[in-house]
C-alpha cells in the first residue's frame, strides 16, 4: 500500500515531536551522559537526515551539518534511474558526540521552508556498487553525482 504525502508527513512530525519530548524530559530531569536516550547509540557515528528539498546537493548538506563536527562520510540517497535526490541522506561524524549535537539541534529545524527530521542511525552500512546479474553485461549509466567520502578528500 502506498502511503499518501499527508500520512508520511504526519509520521515524520510525530517522530520529530517524540524526539523533542524526550530531549525536554531529559532537561527537566537533569539527565545526561549514560542516562541519556542518546547513549543507546553511543557505538554509532551515523545519523539519518531527511525531508530535504530535492535540489540540495552533498555540498549543501555538508555546509549545514559540519557545524556540529567533522563529517567523514555522506550518502545522499538518489533514484537509480534519474540520479535525482530522494530528499534524505545518511552521514557519519568523526566523533559520536557530534551526532548528539546534530540530532538535538537539527531535528525539526526548517531548511529551505521544509521541516527536516534528523535521528541517530543504528548499524548503517553504506551501499556497495551494484554488480550486474549473471549473464548480463554492465550497462553504461548516466554519471550520477559521486558518493562523497570526506575522509579521503
Amino acid at each position: 500500500r502506498l502511503r499518501s504525502y499527508r500520512e508520511v508527513s504526519a509520521n515524520s512530525m510525530n517522530s520529530i515531536k517524540a524526539t523533542q519530548r524526550a530531549n525536554e524530559r531529559e532537561l527537566q530531569l537533569g539527565l545526561s551522559g549514560d542516562s541519556s536516550w542518546h547513549n543507546k547509540y553511543a557505538h554509532s557515528c551515523w545519523i539519518y537526515a531527511g525531508g530535504f528539498d530535492y535540489a540540495l546537493t552533498e555540498g549543501d548538506i555538508i555546509a549545514v551539518f559540519s557545524q556540529f563536527g567533522e563529517i567523514t562520510d555522506l550518502h545522499l540517497v538518489r533514484d537509480d534511474k534519474s540520479g535525482r535526490s530522494k530528499g534524505f541522506c545518511f552521514l557519519s561524524y568523526e566523533d559520536q558526540r557530534s551526532t548528539v549535537l546534530a540530532v538535538d539541534n537539527m531535528n525539526g529545524a526548517q531548511l529551505l521552508g521544509r521541516t527536516i527530521r534528523v535521528d541517530h542511525k543504528d548499524e548503517y552500512r553504506p551501499p556497495q556498487k551494484k554488480k550486474p546479474k549473471d549473464g548480463e553485461e554492465e550497462q553504461p549509466q548516466e554519471p550520477s553525482p559521486p558518493k562523497v567520502d570526506i575522509a579521503s578528500a
